[in-house]
C-alpha cells in the first residue's frame, strides 16, 4: 500500500523553485541591460569604452596582448599607464585595481620582477616601471620602491654610444631606435625628480639632442627610426648611420617621449625650451603627412604608394602628443584642430562596434623593427609587410590617452 505524502510538503520546493525562477530572470534582465548600456554609450565616452573593452576581452591585465601568463613588458606599460591616466581622471577605483593587479603578479617582495632579465639591457624594459610611483606613493609598500630602483640600476649600468645615448638593447650594439627615447627617458625624468637626482636631467636630455642630431632627415625634418653609430647594420646608411625609411609608429613614440618627459622638467630647466622646440618641430613636420582622413599612413612619406595603408597606432600616438603639448601650452592653440582630426579619422575609420557592445581598433601594425633574426632591413616593403591586427595595445593605449587630453 502506498504511503499518501500530504500537499503540504511540496511547498517548500515550489517556493524554491518560483524563486529560483525569479532570480534566474532578474539576473539576464540585469545582463540584458548592461549589454545595451554598452551597445548605446550615448554620453560614455571614448576613452572608458576602449577600456572597458579591453577588461572584458582580458578580465586579468596580464592577459592583455592575448598572454596566458604574466609577462614584464612594455605593451602592458604602455596600455596600464593610459589606465592610470583614466584613474585619476575619474577616480573609478576599478581601473586602479586593474593595474595593480598586474603589478601584483609580477612583482615579488623583495623587489625583483619576474619574467625581467637584467642582464639583457633591454631599454624596453623600463617602460613599465612608470607604473611603480602611483602605487608606491599610494601604498607604500617596499616593493615598488625596490622595483623602482633595480630598473634605475639597469639604467645606470646599461651600455651606451660613445656620446651617452642609451643603446637600445645589448643585442643591438651602438643603436638608438625613437622606441628608445619613449621607452627609457619619462621614467628616468620623473626618477631623477622624484629622487633627488634632477642633476641627472641633463642627461635625459642628451638623448634627444643626440637623436636630433643623427636622425633627422635635413628635407622633411622627420625623424628615421633608428641610427647605428658603428655604421655597421646592413640597414644603416654607410654615411649617416641612420635607417632607410621613416615609421609613423617609431614617430609617435618619440613625440610622446617628448610631451610626456617635459613633465618633469621645470620652467627654468635649460634644457625645456629645447625639447619643446623638438617638438614644435616634429609636429610641423609631420602635418604635410596627414592623410585628408586625419590618419597617417604607416610609411608617412610613401602615401598611397601600394601596400601603404593608414595605421592606427602612430595616428593615435600623434593625437596624444598633439593635443596634451596644447594643453600644457608648449603648441599654439591650433594645432588642437590637427588632433581633433586624428582622433576623427580613428573613431570614423578605424573602429568598429561589435555585437557586445564593446569596440575593437582596426589596422595597427602589429610590429616592427630593424636587424635582428630574421633580418628586418628597414625597407618600405618590410614596413608594409608586417603583420597588421586589431586590438594591438600599442594603438589602444594611446586611443585611451588621446580621448583623455582631447576630452572626447
Amino acid at each position: 500500500m502506498k504511503q499518501k505524502i500530504p500537499y503540504q510538503a511540496f511547498i517548500p520546493l515550489v517556493l524554491f523553485l518560483f524563486f529560483m525562477g525569479c532570480k534566474e530572470r532578474r539576473q539576464t534582465e540585469n545582463i540584458s541591460a548592461s549589454v545595451k548600456m554598452k551597445s548605446e554609450p550615448v554620453n560614455q565616452k571614448w576613452s572608458e569604452q576602449m577600456a572597458q573593452s579591453i577588461m572584458t576581452r582580458h578580465p586579468e591585465s596580464y592577459q592583455i596582448e592575448d598572454r596566458d601568463t604574466p609577462k614584464w613588458g612594455y605593451t602592458h606599460g604602455l596600455v596600464l599607464n593610459a589606465f592610470l591616466q583614466l584613474y585619476k581622471e575619474t577616480g573609478d577605483e576599478t581601473y586602479y585595481n586593474y593595474v595593480k593587479g598586474y603589478l601584483d603578479e609580477l612583482i615579488n617582495a623583495d623587489g625583483s620582477i619576474k619574467t625581467y632579465p637584467f642582464e639583457d639591457y633591454n631599454i624596453d624594459k623600463i617602460n613599465p616601471g612608470k607604473l611603480l610611483f602611483t602605487f608606491y606613493e599610494k601604498t607604500r609598500e617596499e616593493k615598488y620602491l625596490k622595483a623602482m630602483q633595480l630598473l634605475r640600476k639597469q639604467l645606470e649600468e646599461h651600455p651606451r654610444t660613445s656620446q651617452g645615448g642609451f643603446w637600445h638593447k645589448k643585442r643591438y650594439p651602438s643603436q638608438m631606435w625613437l622606441d628608445g627615447l619613449y621607452m627609457g627617458a619619462p621614467y628616468y625624468a620623473q626618477y631623477a625628480v622624484t629622487y633627488g637626482d634632477a642633476e641627472n636631467l641633463a642627461d635625459v636630455a642628451k638623448q634627444f639632442e643626440l637623436i636630433q642630431e643623427h636622425a633627422i632627415d635635413p628635407e622633411t625634418k622627420l625623424l628615421y627610426h633608428g641610427w647605428d653609430e658603428s655604421k655597421e647594420q646592413k640597414w644603416a646608411n654607410p654615411v649617416t648611420g641612420v635607417s632607410p625609411n621613416f615609421w609613423s609608429r617609431s614617430l609617435g613614440w618619440y613625440a610622446m617621449a617628448l610631451v610626456d618627459v617635459l613633465d618633469y622638467f621645470p620652467e627654468d630647466h635649460p634644457k625645456r625650451a629645447l625639447l619643446i622646440s623638438y617638438l614644435n618641430q616634429l609636429v610641423e613636420a609631420l602635418i604635410p603627412f596627414q592623410h585628408e582622413s586625419g590618419l597617417w599612413y604607416q610609411v608617412p612619406t610613401m602615401g598611397d604608394k601600394e601596400g601603404n595603408y593608414l595605421e592606427a597606432s602612430g595616428s593615435a600616438m600623434f593625437a596624444y602628443a598633439i593635443a596634451k603639448g596644447v594643453n600644457k601650452r608648449y603648441l599654439d592653440t591650433y594645432f588642437k584642430t590637427v588632433a581633433n582630426k586624428a582622433f576623427d579619422g580613428l573613431t570614423q575609420k578605424l573602429i568598429k562596434r561589435n555585437d557586445d557592445g564593446t569596440i575593437t581598433l582596426t589596422q595597427v601594425c602589429a610590429v616592427a623593427g630593424l636587424g635582428g633574426d630574421p633580418y628586418r632591413d628597414g625597407s618600405y616593403e618590410y614596413y608594409v609587410n608586417e603583420r597588421i591586427q586589431t586590438n594591438d595595445p600599442k594603438g589602444t593605449g594611446p586611443f585611451i590617452m588621446a580621448a583623455l587630453q582631447l576630452g572626447r
